[in-house]
């Protein structure tokens, strides 16, 4: 099978690829490969896409909306025509439930509107694990970098190689429409600070930013999915490292 991956090279695409590639023919497709679905030739021999490509993070897109409405309406737009006819796993969001807050919520949703029939959405949680960005929070965390947290938060995390697992669960079904993908249980982040005896800044979170991004769950457990790695016990290991 071929199975056109795009975003290739990010976080999760790099997770997907290496546990993908011994299994089928994953045609990678990045800008950081010099290959930008606005404007490259896309492959026509696939069976199957997934396509992770695009611009991500609420904050960013209050600043550069332009830049999310291209990375992820408009190149979304290209796929979704390109492979109508074939099977898409799409990464949407959990900010996709309230669009109206900000860009990068507003884009996603927008993306689960236009997909064709049959395709899947699939809104991710908070993600983190190997390789995860500088500025995500569990990174920050790791290198005692965290300045503030929102009090009035809680987030779902979820391990991107439980993610990874989900995807793949994902693949082999038949469903479609859209699919929380988290781990089906929220930490308020002051209560996750307190744990890890972190003491910062503490502040009510902006207007733009969800309260709580806890995923529904209950289809993936259907689907005989349930997520394995916890939160505490990743920074533990990370902790105890020599």
């Amino acid at each position: 099978m071929n199975i056109l991956l795009t975003g290739s090279e990010g976080f999760i695409g790099k997770h997907l690829h290496n546990s993908l590639r011994d299994l089928y023919n994953v045609i990678g497709l990045d800008k950081k490969l010099n290959q930008d679905i606005l404007n490259t030739v896309l492959p026509d021999e696939v069976d199957l896409v997934i396509h992770l490509a695009g611009s991500s993070g609420v904050r960013d897109s209050l600043d550069n909306p332009q830049e999310y409405w291209q990375n992820n309406v408009e190149a979304s737009r290209i796929i979704f025509n390109k492979y109508k006819d074939k099977r898409i796993l799409y990464a949407s969001s959990s900010t996709a439930v309230e669009p109206h807050m900000n860009p990068y919520a507003a884009t996603k949703f927008l993306m689960e509107k236009m997909a064709p029939e049959g395709s899947i959405g699939m809104r991710f949680t908070t993600v983190y694990g190997p390789n995860a960005r500088d500025d995500m929070l569990i990174p920050m965390i790791e290198r005692d970098a965290v300045q503030y947290i929102n009090v009035n938060h809680s987030r779902d995390f979820i391990h991107v190689y439980d993610l990874i697992c989900a995807i793949k669960t994902v693949m082999k079904s038949n469903i479609s429409g859209v699919l929380d993908i988290g781990t089906g249980f929220s930490i308020k982040l002051d209560d996750l600070m307190t744990s890890l005896n972190m003491n910062v800044e503490k502040k009510i979170g902006k207007h733009y930013e969800r309260i709580d991004n806890v995923a529904d769950i209950n289809i993936l457990k259907e689907l005989g999915w349930n997520p394995k790695y916890k939160l505490f016990d990743y920074l533990r290991k990370q902790n105890d490292r020599p």
